[in-house]
């Protein structure tokens, strides 16, 4: 297990970098980093665990050798969770261990206690939002994630549509159809049923871009 392979899993705005030890077909564990760390927080560690586990340690978005997003985009917590969820489709694991570390928690800033507390989140909340994908919860340094009673169901509703809804329509990855200007409006229309036909005309003179098909 001190021997490991580098992956890179690709994303829209470029690519997850990860490292994985032991052999492919062993037991499958997660290995989530805490706050401005990377995959390397796991490298005394993986050499003394178990040794028929397949340990897959990745960075997250801006951290390690991880493409950072785009200018001007924020790091929100359930963007992490949703790169969990990436990564572990692209590994094809249906179900695995996830093993979480979060530093950083006793901060002198406000703002960055507030980070800080939502960030050591990550492992349980993918848990929560994809209990059937997850056999072990393994926190190091962590807290569980806590919900008010009354909370819980619209959350876990809300959250989990936001990025299955994002994943589907990333893996489609579909061209978008040309359509004539009547056709285009009549589509309009159809999806924003509060709009004229004079409102939905005005919208497609910006929100449309005219091709030699349409």
């Amino acid at each position: 297990l001190g021997m490991f392979s580098e992956l890179k899993f690709p994303v829209p705005w470029g690519h997850v970098a990860a490292k994985a030890w032991g052999p492919s077909d062993g037991h499958p564990v997660l290995c989530l980093h805490g706050w401005l760390d990377n995959a390397n927080t796991f490298d005394k560690l993986i050499p003394l665990l178990p040794r028929d586990c397949c340990y897959v340690a990745m960075d997250f978005s801006g951290h390690g050798l991880s493409s950072h997003r785009p200018a001007g985009s924020p790091y929100h917590f359930l963007d992490y969770v949703t790169d969990v969820r990436r990564v572990a489709a692209a590994l094809q694991w249906r179900r695995f261990t996830l093993m979480g570390h979060s530093m950083g928690k006793m901060k002198t800033s406000l703002n960055a206690q507030l980070f800080s507390f939502s960030y050591c989140f990550i492992s349980p909340q993918f848990c929560f939002l994809y209990p059937e994908m997850v056999d072990k919860l393994i926190l190091l340094e962590n807290l569980g994630f806590l919900l008010a009673p009354e909370d819980t169901e619209a959350w876990l509703k809300s959250k989990r549509m936001v990025i299955d809804r994002l994943l589907s329509l990333e893996a489609k990855q579909q061209t978008p159809k040309a359509r004539s200007p009547e056709a285009a409006l009549q589509r309009l229309l159809e999806a924003n049923r509060h709009l004229t036909a004079e409102g939905g005309a005005i919208l497609l003179q910006r929100g449309a871009t005219e091709t030699p098909a349409g």
